[in-house]
């Protein structure tokens, strides 16, 4: 069945909302809060990275870089769940699906591959100290950062293309807060295995492809690091690399068993849990760990939040 055959404006229906009025208007606070604290503790730090020159630097690029993303990609589902929070008729057209899906997918693609940008960064800033200026420079990291969000679109484009284009059977409602890969996957009326297969493939390049640079990046900076001598040297680099590996751990976690899951073993209200930890959850605790184990960053949006408060107040 090609596009074609499919009217974009048909439409799915969310089922996960609640339905009782005092419900909804406590899950709209609820997101809404949390999606203030989203934009601020991202917003703030791309932009004491791009007024503060001490922060300057690749490993900050890539951080300014992944809150970029993420504002972005929060951008894509949470609005639109917070206008059906409210709404009696939670509904969206198939192209309107199909948009939500290529962003939110390619986005959070990105978001891995800049994480894999970041861990190469780090590798190389400490197995290689004095060459890192000369291998790691402003024109490679510019380079990066494009390629991850070029590589996840184009990704999930093509996923999104193969989904779209199967038969859908007559129930057209989503166990799920928004369009995403697994609620719509079990709307298709096909029986093959092979279009599970096929997902699990592109989800495995998207997300196993990175993580497998992460940890191979991770292998040679922790045998780089227990060679060094210096007790403080040590301390610092894995201060430096634990923060970044505590957000790989939550980023590959949630994505790895929302994606990478056979389809026996779905389970809408684990999905809907999951998904909700990587639309919000993820994107409020990454700012909140880099800072508060960064004072470079913590000192950095401290003096941007200051001028900004003179320069209104004089």
């Amino acid at each position: 069945m090609t596009w074609q055959n499919h009217s974009v404006l048909m439409e799915f229906v969310f089922l996960a909302y609640p339905f009782h009025a005092e419900l909804r208007i406590l899950v709209f606070l609820g997101i809404s809060l949390i999606y203030v604290l989203v934009i601020t503790g991202n917003v703030l730090i791309v932009l004491a990275i791009q007024r503060e020159t001490c922060l300057h630097t690749p490993m900050y690029y890539f951080l300014g870089s992944i809150s970029g993303v993420e504002v972005c990609y929060t951008a894509v589902v949470v609005p639109h769940m917070l206008t059906n929070a409210l709404k009696t008729q939670k509904t969206i057209t198939l192209l309107g699906c199909a948009t939500q899906v290529t962003f939110f997918i390619g986005l959070g693609c990105a978001d891995c591959f800049l994480l894999a940008a970041m861990a190469y960064d780090r590798c190389v800033a400490i197995c290689y100290p004095l060459k890192y200026p000369l291998i790691v420079t402003l024109s490679l990291c510019v380079h990066l950062v494009a390629a991850s969000v070029v590589i996840g679109l184009f990704l999930s484009l093509q996923l999104v293309v193969f989904i779209f284009s199967l038969p859908f059977c007559q129930a057209w409602g989503i166990e799920h807060f928004f369009c995403d890969v697994p609620p719509v996957m079990q709307l298709v009326c096909a029986n093959s295995h092979f279009h599970e297969h096929s997902v699990l493939m592109a989800a495995a390049l998207a997300i196993a492809l990175p993580f497998f640079i992460i940890a191979a990046s991770y292998a040679f900076t922790v045998s780089a690091v227990l060679r060094t001598h210096s007790a403080a040297g040590r301390s610092g680099a894995f201060s430096t690399c634990s923060s970044h590996f505590t957000v790989v751990l939550l980023q590959y976690g949630c994505c790895a068993f929302i994606y990478m899951c056979p389809s026996s073993n779905y389970s809408p209200k684990k999905d809907q849990l999951l998904s909700l930890v990587y639309a919000l959850g993820t994107p409020l605790l990454n700012p909140l760990i880099y800072t508060l184990r960064n004072n470079e960053v913590k000192g950095a949006q401290g003096r941007v939040l200051t001028r900004n408060y003179l320069s209104k107040n004089s």
